[in-house]
């Protein structure tokens, strides 16, 4: 064998040794970013129990502006190839502008909350551990709850509405994701990705109503958001 040979031979060692990045299995990789929260919102028809707020409601709409918050990860990788991801973040706060067509009136922030979606998902990455680059796609369950949910009732039409109360339930919804994981080196990677969560909550509002007494409105609120995350990841 050549001088040539044995060191082409050393340097092909050194580069696969030195190839060996992150997503193999048994890792565990930390992460932490931003996520950039888009909701898509469309809001049910309104059922109240006082006859002329269900009027005031009849054809009322809601929009969701987007919102950005911290998001938190932690993938564990079960093969070189699929791995489980659970992610949490600061609650991240929504505000709900209504508007109301037999009224002829818009409400801007008529009301807030913020909502809580610690999410679980089962990853399949692409290419190999010794890539820098692992696209994958990813599917899993979040749960949804709401906290701070309040109305502006500094607007005299949400106070006849929902002056006593406001509330939204939680649910669970499936989590549609895809990214891609590029690997500075062997500890330290970038995940970028995006998903999209249907998630639906029954909208509850209490209030003194319009002259007929007291009432209670509900309908179905649609959030629907598409959620862009960029995390720095650390291998452990």
């Amino acid at each position: 064998m050549t001088s040539i040979t044995k060191i082409a031979l050393v340097c092909a060692a050194l580069v696969a040794a030195s190839g060996s990045f992150a997503q193999k299995t048994g890792d565990n990789i930390f992460s932490a970013g931003i996520a950039s929260i888009n909701p898509n919102a469309s809001l049910g028809t309104m059922t109240a129990t006082e006859p002329n707020v269900q009027g005031a409601l009849t054809g009322a709409t809601a929009k969701i502006g987007s919102a950005t918050t911290v998001s938190l990860g932690w993938l564990h990788m079960y093969s070189d190839n699929i791995g489980a991801e659970f992610t949490i973040g600061i609650p991240p706060k929504l505000n709900v502008d209504f508007t109301t067509p037999a009224l002829g009136t818009t409400h801007p922030s008529g009301a807030s909350a913020k909502a809580l979606t610690p999410t679980a998902v089962a990853k399949y990455f692409f290419n190999t551990p010794a890539d820098k680059f692992r696209p994958y796609l990813g599917l899993g369950v979040t749960h949804v709850s709401f906290q701070s949910v309040t109305a502006n009732t500094a607007d005299t039409q949400i106070a006849a509405l929902a002056n006593n109360g406001a509330s939204l339930s939680s649910s669970w919804a499936p989590v549609y994701n895809a990214g891609v994981i590029y690997n500075i080196d062997d500890k330290w990677s970038i995940n970028g990705s995006v998903s999209y969560m249907p998630i639906k909550t029954t909208a509850t509002f209490s209030g003194p109503g319009v002259g007929a007494g007291p009432a209670v409105s509900t309908g179905e609120l649609k959030i629907n958001p598409t959620d862009y995350v960029i995390r720095l990841g650390y291998k452990f």
